[in-house]
């Protein structure tokens, strides 16, 4: 078939290289010591000794940001979504310890924008470089059908390094052990179906509206970046073992995340009122009805990232977060049982 009737069917071969030929020295700046091929290769080469992580323990994760690319469409800002991606996937492998190597996007669209795909590829390489992280290769697909014009769809794979001695399984978990809080900017990346129903159905709010409470509009505070933690919390782990787990409070929140870095026979009580919340999450709640237990696992409700530490060290280690500056909080502890209870500390 040839290029004209295949353009005419919907796929433009052209728009989609020339996207990458616009992203492309952003992308090279993402290049470390370890990468050892081109934008354009079948295959991104990398060195592990390069970056010294040879012999250490390889770990990889793949996620996408959701239905958060349709407030990007809506408000067409494009590059925000880009470092979401990137900061999910570098928090997701930072739970077992890990630092981030090289990145891999894949972004799928029923008409392609160059213009877009650039800006999304430019946060992308720019949420990298800024992580010390390569964006190592990556495929932008045009699929006509399978998705509604100026609809997208981010996916990200991340490779990461930890030293076999340093990896956290959650086997060091113990009760009693303090559980300490890292507050998160928004919604970060799930939750996004039920909020625009909320908001944008059910309220028929513009994104540009600020309804009570919020503090910015409703467009601005959809697309708050996700938190990247890294540069927080693992200089702790590599300073000793008193961090025994850690959890990043994504899909499911806090009631099915915490309990995947728990071993058998243990559970949390977490204080909800513990961190102070995004406004966003209030006007949510309230305008959506959305029962407790609900919230709590739709959405992070404010916790972003947490650290299940020993006890004896748990204020040091508060210390240690609130002199860089992070509002990190006691929100909980370690118990026998199993699950996440919600309570509230006590005084």
């Amino acid at each position: 078939m040839s290029a004209s009737r295949y353009k005419a069917a919907g796929v433009d071969i052209d728009a989609k290289y020339a996207s990458v030929r616009a992203a492309k020295e952003a992308i090279r700046r993402t290049f470390t010591k370890g990468v050892l091929s081109d934008i354009g290769s079948f295959g991104g080469l990398f060195d592990l000794e390069a970056v010294g992580a040879g012999g250490d323990i390889l770990v990889a994760s793949t996620d996408g940001v959701g239905t958060k690319v349709k407030i990007a469409s809506m408000l067409q800002r494009y590059d925000t979504v880009g470092h979401c991606i990137v900061h999910h996937s570098i928090n997701d492998i930072l739970v077992q310890g890990a630092r981030p190597l090289f990145f891999l996007d894949y972004i799928g669209t029923g008409k392609l924008d160059p213009g877009v795909i650039a800006q999304v590829l430019e946060g992308l390489a720019d949420a990298c470089q800024a992580a010390g992280l390569a964006l190592l290769g990556g495929e932008t697909a045009e699929m006509p059908g399978m998705y509604p014009d100026g609809d997208f769809e981010i996916v990200g794979t991340i490779i990461g390094a930890v030293a076999r001695d340093r990896v956290l399984d959650g086997s060091r978990v113990r009760e009693g052990d303090a559980i300490l809080a890292l507050p998160s900017s928004g919604l970060h990346t799930n939750g996004y179906s039920l909020a625009r129903k909320i908001l944008f159905d059910d309220m028929g709010l513009d994104p540009s509206a600020q309804p009570a409470p919020l503090d910015r509009s409703v467009g601005d505070a959809l697309l708050a970046i996700h938190r990247n933690y890294f540069d927080l919390v693992h200089p702790l782990l590599e300073a000793g073992t008193s961090v025994h787990a850690c959890a990043h409070i994504t899909g499911g929140g806090l009631f099915d995340n915490v309990p995947r870095v728990l071993p058998e026979g243990l559970g949390a009580v977490i204080d909800p009122e513990a961190v102070a919340r995004p406004k966003i999450f209030d006007l949510l709640v309230e305008a959506g009805s959305v029962p407790r237990e609900e919230a709590y696992r739709v959405f992070n409700m404010g916790f972003g990232f947490l650290l299940i530490v020993d006890a004896a060290h748990r204020d040091a280690l508060l210390a240690a977060l609130r002199a860089q500056g992070e509002d990190a909080r006691l929100c909980g502890h370690v118990v026998r049982g199993s699950g996440v209870e919600l309570a509230a500390m006590p005084s």
